[in-house]
């Protein structure tokens, strides 16, 4: 058993729809006893300071704040290597820069190196949790997990599945689409802290019969995530709507095709109408906003408060959406999450964003009763920021009135540099003070 003392914030519910007050819990001198790698204590250290067993070693966390681990709802780690890529829009994206990149992932050792790399950003960055794209390889799972497994990271991964309108080398058939995701649930999921998510990549990407087998995996075992793509661009859509002419609309050819629920998953939902929102909301799926891949290939915004309208909340979880998405950091993507929504004529309090950075993503992948916040029973996932990471952030720190100012000062002018210390399931398992001092 051991602790951690110091500012402390997180979330016990929504902001935007039960207030931040009543949603946020921010302590100012906060004790978290940590006890098998879960919380087994949160509150003031003044209230909590009787329960601390004798002997139990105790960080002091000074000029920082104790937070949630980031949890990233969609990204893509085969493509780590081309973000930042020039490319002129989503389809043209995928056939010059992602394809290729996704094909070399045929060599293991690829796939290994990648993954380390990947992972070792995340936790950089203050990500403890990511649900993830790999390739159509089923060895790019094996490494994925494998190397997730080393560092103990909850990480939520799958092959993506396609059978045309592709390049050969990323089409499966429908049997060996089955037999592969079969055999890598059978390895993975619940294996420690990895869980699995069926991933049909995106609608015209998959016949029918795909879709349907995506549903069958889905329900092989208790816990699996379902992950794919919503109405990322205008063309999308109208290719999607062509390829199902008997469809109502995008999402309900995945809901015709039992893809729809808690724990499935649909990065971007930018173009979407308002029953398609209805139904998100009745059937519990969640969305995930990229807001920089979005901006980056112009795909459009995401109206997040249309999402979220309070007669019909549709789950909504924040996400890097690497290598489209151009940066690991979830406080610059909180940042441009506030930007989107600007510019779409709403807002994004920093309460609200941060709650889309841990919780919301969480909820939205069927693990808030575990990951997500700061609360007994959960698991020890934690990020220590840096408020005065930079000499600009000190200055403008200082003149902060409250927490939301420190926060939202974060989100535009912090980096991987504000992230001091990161916990995994208790363990310290990232330190950049010790990283510059070796």
């Amino acid at each position: 058993m051991h602790a951690l003392r110091g500012p402390s914030l997180t979330f016990r519910g929504d902001p935007r729809s039960d207030g931040v007050e009543s949603a946020a819990v921010y302590e100012s001198d906060a004790l978290i006893l940590i006890d098998s790698g879960r919380i087994a204590a949160f509150g003031a250290y003044s209230t909590l300071a009787k329960q601390i067993p004798p002997g139990t070693e105790i960080a002091r966390v000074g000029g920082g704040l104790i937070l949630p681990g980031f949890v990233d709802c969609h990204t893509h780690y085969p493509q780590t290597g081309i973000v930042g890529a020039y490319g002129s829009g989503l389809l043209d994206w995928l056939e010059a820069h992602t394809f290729p990149a996704e094909e070399a992932f045929s060599d293991e050792a690829v796939c290994r190196r990648t993954a380390s790399l990947f992972l070792d950003e995340c936790l950089r960055h203050g990500t403890t949790t990511a649900a993830v794209y790999g390739t159509v390889h089923e060895h790019s799972i094996d490494a994925f997990f494998a190397e997730a497994e080393c560092r103990n990271l909850c990480m939520v991964a799958g092959n993506p599945l396609m059978d045309r309108n592709a390049p050969a080398s990323m089409l499966v058939s429908v049997d060996d689409a089955v037999a592969r995701s079969a055999r890598l649930i059978g390895r993975w999921h619940g294996r420690g802290r990895c869980r699995y998510a069926v991933t049909p990549r995106y609608a015209p990407g998959c016949s029918p019969a795909l879709l349907k087998a995506a549903a069958t995996l889905w329900a092989i075992r208790d816990g699996i995530v379902l992950q794919s793509h919503l109405a990322e661009t205008v063309e999308e859509v109208a290719w999607a709507r062509k390829l199902f002419p008997k469809a109502r609309s995008y999402f309900d050819v995945y809901e015709r095709h039992g893809l729809a629920g808690p724990r499935a998953i649909y990065g971007h939902g930018i173009h979407l109408s308002e029953d398609e929102r209805q139904r998100l909301f009745a059937t519990g799926t969640a969305l995930a906003h990229c807001p920089t891949s979005n901006a980056f290939l112009g795909s459009g915004r995401f109206d997040v408060g249309k999402a979220k309208r309070a007669k019909r909340p549709v789950k909504v979880g924040l996400a890097t959406d690497i290598g489209a998405g151009t940066t690991f950091s979830m406080l610059r993507t909180m940042g441009a999450a506030y930007e989107t929504a600007r510019l779409a004529g709403a807002d994004l309090a920093p309460a609200e964003a941060l709650y889309l950075a841990t919780r919301g993503s969480a909820e939205a992948l069927g693990l808030g009763h575990r990951i997500g916040s700061l609360a007994p029973g959960h698991d020890a996932d934690l990020v220590v920021l840096d408020l005065a990471s930079t000499p600009l952030i000190a200055a403008r720190t200082a003149r902060s009135r409250d927490i939301w100012e420190s926060l939202f000062v974060q989100m535009f002018l912090a980096d991987d540099r504000a992230v001091r210390q990161v916990y995994v399931a208790g363990a310290l398992a990232h330190d950049r003070d010790r990283k510059r001092n070796n």
